[in-house]
């Protein structure tokens, strides 16, 4: 498996307000609403009340992802009432160079086994999403289950791919990175 080595010039923070335009401009780009559970473009007041439920919500980790201090991408983590199971959501910034998003998936990932001390990170991808079902088996993900006709898009029924990865698997993929 081929993943990056540590986080150098890159990391992830929690955002503030002065990020909220930034945020919903990339979550509301084309590119990244057509692989979105919610593909309606958000508004401000909606986006606002997500944004402050979530970010008082212990049992939501918000990242933003950053290189060299320039933000280019998002995730969310959601944590499982016992604190050892989280389920993530990303996104990159519609400009971030090729490259990014494994970047962007590493300094995440480490964050949740290490800081967070999760036991498994899951997944989810809309099954005709293959960047992102190629994204999580890159970062050593495996499918867990197809969930058949999981999601309506408003026209369309569409498979949902469930991946998982264990901390111990995760161990095992970066042993050599440092």
């Amino acid at each position: 498996m081929e993943l990056l080595d540590l986080c150098l010039d890159r990391s992830v923070r929690v955002p503030e307000s002065k990020d909220l335009d930034m945020l919903l401009s990339w979550r509301n780009h084309d590119d990244v609403r057509r692989f979105m559970y919610t593909q309606h473009e958000i508004s401000f007041d909606e986006h606002v009340r997500w944004f402050y439920s979530a970010l008082t919500n212990p049992k939501k980790c918000l990242l933003v992802y950053e290189e060299q201090q320039e933000p280019l991408g998002f995730a969310n983590l959601s944590i499982s009432s016992d604190g050892k199971i989280a389920d993530w959501g990303f996104y990159l910034a519609p400009y971030a160079p090729r490259g990014t998003g494994r970047h962007l998936g590493y300094c995440v990932l480490k964050h949740a086994f290490n800081t967070l001390n999760v036991h498994k990170v899951c997944g989810e991808a809309l099954a005709f999403n293959e960047k992102s079902i190629g994204f999580h088996e890159r970062l050593g993900f495996l499918r867990e289950g197809v969930l058949r006709d999981q999601h309506y898009d408003g026209s369309n029924f569409v498979d949902v791919i469930r991946f998982g990865l264990l901390h111990t698997e995760w161990k095992q993929n970066t042993e050599g990175l440092k």
